[in-house]
């Protein structure tokens, strides 16, 4: 396989532009919620509606993504997820009822799956470690300006609509702009330099893949791993603004601060992942998490809440990538393309099941229940994960782009 490094190169960033736009949708929610359940008179846990509505979209199109992406391409698939997006966002802040934001939730689901399980598919093939770090931080780029964004509106005594139409305006120029690249994402020749097989190369039905139990605790990790990351930003903002007595302009900030922290640790990650390895970078950040969420759990002092949010941030930000690429050891070559969707599945539904677990929780006994749930949940992820490498085998694959 030959292309030149400027290609490789075009390739590289168009993917980090997706991944920025894939994140800014996200970092919204958790800073909208409380004014957004206040316009629409709903309950605090009423999130789960909303979140079950768009992880159904989602959970649809990643797990078809395979599928599409092999007839219509990736960068098709980019301009039609952004546009879907795009379209979901801005309706949000027209509708004049609950119901009907919780049915545009779908729509937003569906446009973020495709472009999310096809991105991780297509990186853990071509790209290195380094590379799937930063294209991991790129979504953190983007999930950290969210929270930004959503701050300065609501301290700016602006709606929340105005936001979501900021978000939701980038989410089309980004769209045009793969529509006229397009011709960037034309698939490689399949085969590697040394002639070894990729994962796209892999024809594994999908049956047999399922009938891997290594393939099922894998999803397990996955599962357990965003759940804790996309509860920590729905729900920090409730627990330091309703529960802590923190004013809404410095909560925005130390949330923002742990997406932040999150980006700045996907950044420095990829300076040294090919070097330490995935294993290393899982166990190491999913234990330093667990300690920040006990200590966000025991709150000795006010600065310890952004201590903690920071920390959390840092540790976690290197895990989703480094066990995304070492799919391929943990259940073996010819099932990881399988897996890899069906990874992006489990998120999906770890986005909807767990923040509304805690979010219930939260309402029926306190809202300090958010972080000993975090802990406990951080726990049992390090746990299935030195269960998973008791039962790694080892896998050769070919080359991948710088």
């Amino acid at each position: 396989m030959k292309h030149s490094a400027r290609k490789n190169l075009g390739v590289v960033l168009l993917a980090y532009l997706a991944f920025v736009a894939l994140g800014m949708p996200d970092g919204l929610l958790g800073i909208a919620w409380p004014s957004i359940r206040g316009d629409f008179g709903i309950p605090l846990d009423a999130l789960g509606a909303l979140l079950t509505a768009s992880v159904s979209g989602y959970m649809i199109s990643s797990f078809v993504s395979g599928a599409v992406i092999g007839r219509l391409g990736v960068g098709r698939v980019l301009v039609g997820s952004c546009i879907l997006t795009g379209t979901a966002l801005f309706s949000y802040t027209f509708v004049p009822t609950w119901w009907m934001m919780v049915l545009l939730g779908v729509m937003a689901g569906l446009g973020a799956g495709a472009i999310d399980a096809g991105m991780n598919t297509y990186a853990a093939a071509h790209f290195s470690e380094r590379s799937m770090q930063w294209l991991h931080a790129s979504w953190g780029i983007g999930i950290t300006l969210g929270p930004i964004i959503m701050t300065t509106v609501l301290t700016s005594d602006t709606s929340w609509r105005l936001g979501y139409r900021i978000v939701g305006s980038f989410q089309y120029v980004m769209a045009l702009a793969f529509l006229l690249t397009l011709s960037q994402w034309l698939a490689p020749d399949s085969s590697s330099d040394n002639g070894e097989k990729r994962l796209t190369d892999y024809k594994t039905p999908l049956g047999e893949t399922l009938r891997e139990y290594r393939v099922w605790l894998s999803l397990f990790l996955f599962f357990l791993y965003v759940g804790t990351e996309m509860a920590t930003g729905i729900w920090v903002y409730t627990l330091l603004t309703e529960s802590r007595g923190i004013s809404e302009q410095v909560a925005g900030f130390w949330t923002g601060s742990y997406w932040g922290m999150f980006t700045i640790g996907r950044i420095i990650a990829g300076l040294y992942a090919d070097r330490v390895g995935s294993n290393a970078l899982v166990q190491g950040g999913v234990g330093l998490a667990l300690l920040g969420a006990m200590l966000l759990w025991w709150n000795p002092f006010p600065v310890a809440n952004v201590i903690a949010v920071g920390m959390i941030g840092f540790a976690i930000a290197p895990v989703f990538p480094a066990m995304m690429s070492g799919t391929k050891l943990r259940v073996g070559a010819e099932h990881a393309a399988n897996t890899i969707g069906m990874q992006i599945t489990a998120t999906g539904l770890a986005t909807a099941l767990i923040p509304t677990v805690i979010g219930v929780l939260a309402r029926q006994i306190s809202l300090e229940v958010i972080p000993i749930c975090l802990v406990a949940v951080l726990a049992l992820l390090f746990g299935a994960y030195r269960l998973a490498l008791a039962t790694t085998p080892v896998q050769k694959v070919g080359h991948v782009l710088p």
